[in-house]
């Protein structure tokens, strides 16, 4: 169709913008982690090595609390949890080989998985997971070690609006593919019982129960259409 772009330039664009916008709340991340206790070399090993957001975040969150180092490495855990279910997902994405699903297991994160499954064919899924996955890798960290060198100069990074940078970008990769009802279900009573349960329960609960809200309604397929045998965009 006139006007469209190609699979693989538009997975380029998603992934940059994607990379743009995460990178960035690395800083967050970083002068969070200095004032919770850690020192900048710990900071930046955390997200050379762990490089999971959330869980990231969750870790310095308790040991900036208080909490016993054991606690935190079991709220990151939790967190991390999820990554399984997308690397299950991204095995048939970035393709066969020890050596290449070894490397991909450490840039299945939310959004290479995210950016790979809004593409439309097998060569931009694998580019839209692969340039994600990496540039975010690259850039997180170096804006981790800024973030950890600023420290307390930055003062609440939630001032600058890092915080919301990333899920700005989940929701413009998000709102394309809510074309139906049973997508607009799901992403509704999600966001719902994770708003509900955040309060209530330690962190990466919430997550893992809100997507259960997705297994159930996909599995009994309730709101959708039956599948049909024409060839058209998967759901």
């Amino acid at each position: 169709m006139t006007g469209e772009q190609p699979p693989i330039r538009r997975a380029w664009r998603d992934s940059l913008g994607v990379v743009l916008a995460t990178s960035a709340y690395g800083i967050s991340f970083g002068a969070l982690s200095v004032t919770s206790g850690l020192d900048v070399w710990q900071t930046c090993v955390l997200s050379l090595l762990m490089f999971t957001g959330g869980s990231q975040f969750a870790f310095v969150g308790v040991i900036g609390g208080g909490g016993l180092p054991g606690a935190a490495i079991a709220s990151a855990g939790l967190l991390g949890i999820r990554n399984v279910a997308y690397g299950l997902r991204m095995s048939s994405v970035v393709g066969d080989g020890f050596w290449r699903r070894a490397a991909a297991s450490h840039f299945t994160i939310d959004e290479s998985t995210a950016v790979a499954l809004a593409q439309t064919d097998a060569a931009a899924r694998r580019v839209g997971f692969w340039v994600t996955g990496v540039g975010i890798y690259v850039g997180w960290n170096l804006t981790t070690l800024a973030g950890a060198l600023l420290g307390d100069v930055l003062g609440d990074v939630k001032a600058y609006g890092l915080d919301a940078a990333a899920a700005a970008a989940f929701l413009a990769l998000l709102w394309p593919r809510l074309r139906n009802r049973q997508a607009i279900a799901v992403g509704a009573a999600a966001a719902v019982v994770a708003a509900v349960l955040t309060p209530a329960l330690m962190p990466g609960l919430p997550v893992l129960v809100a997507a259960l809200v997705a297994i159930v309604v996909g599995w009994t397929n309730w709101l959708g259409s039956r599948p049909t045998t024409s060839t058209g965009d998967p759901a």
